[in-house]
C-alpha cells in the first residue's frame, strides 16, 4: 500500500475531548472528511501525557496502530471533536 503524503497539509485543526472539552492536540488534517485516524508525524502540538488518553478525564479516545506502515492513532468514534 502507498504511504501517506509526505508533505503535510497546511490546514491545522484543534482536537478536543467531547467529555470534558480539554484540548488534546493540534493536527495537520488533509481533506474535509471525518477524523478517523491521526498520523503521529502530522501532530504539531500534543497536550496529552499518555498517548490516546485525555489528561483531564482519563477517557481513552484513540488506539495506537500502524496505518500503511506509518505510526498513527486510530480515533474511537464520538470521543473527540474537531474545531
Amino acid at each position: 500500500m502507498a504511504k501517506p503524503n509526505s508533505k503535510a497539509p497546511t490546514k491545522s485543526v484543534d482536537i478536543f475531548c467531547t467529555n470534558c472539552q480539554q484540548q488534546l492536540f493540534r493536527y495537520k488534517k488533509g481533506g474535509k472528511g471525518a477524523l478517523i485516524k491521526c498520523f503521529k508525524e502530522r501532530i504539531s502540538k500534543d497536550f496529552t501525557v499518555i498517548e490516546g488518553v485525555c489528561p483531564e478525564c482519563k477517557t481513552v479516545f484513540a488506539r495506537d496502530t500502524l496505518v500503511r506502515g506509518t505510526p498513527a492513532l486510530k480515533v474511537i468514534g464520538g470521543k473527540v471533536r474537531v474545531k
